[in-house]
């Protein structure tokens, strides 16, 4: 991937639980993680007695976590509202010219700062809450 602007990696909600997603804020710094827990199936009789896993199984997530500036006061009421209410809505994570990744997730921090003479900013955190999907920007 060649180097993109940061305003472009984009977090969208979607706002009426119809797929028409917002974009909710731009990150400056932000992290995606995909994991998947293992499943251990070794016994005494695994060879050389090293770990087996059972394929297939385990727990997999997404973690989305960011920081940066609301696109406006609507976004900020929008999610503002579904993190006290604990919700779990759809998101999309927009990445240039890498892809978008797609799902429920739950919103598990919500933070706000600021310094006195500039901007206030905020930092969240989503879990996924179901299937996540990745599609490939054209």
């Amino acid at each position: 991937m060649a180097a993109k602007k940061g305003k472009d990696l984009l977090l969208k909600l979607d706002e009426d639980g119809l797929g028409n997603f917002m974009t909710v804020a731009g990150l400056r710094a932000r992290r995606l993680a995909f994991n998947s827990e293992t499943v251990d199936v070794t016994d005494a009789d695994s060879v050389g007695r090293w770990r087996e896993l059972l394929a297939g199984s385990g727990v997999q997530r997404a973690s989305i976590s960011g920081s940066g500036i609301f696109k406006d006061a609507q976004s900020d009421a929008a999610i503002r509202a579904r993190f006290f209410a604990g919700e779990i809505v759809g998101w999309q994570l927009s990445i240039p010219d890498f892809g978008t990744v797609s799902g429920d997730f739950q919103i598990t921090a919500l933070e706000y700062s600021g310094n006195h003479d500039g901007e206030v900013t905020f930092e969240i955190a989503l879990e996924s809450a179901g299937p996540v999907s990745f599609a490939v920007t054209p």
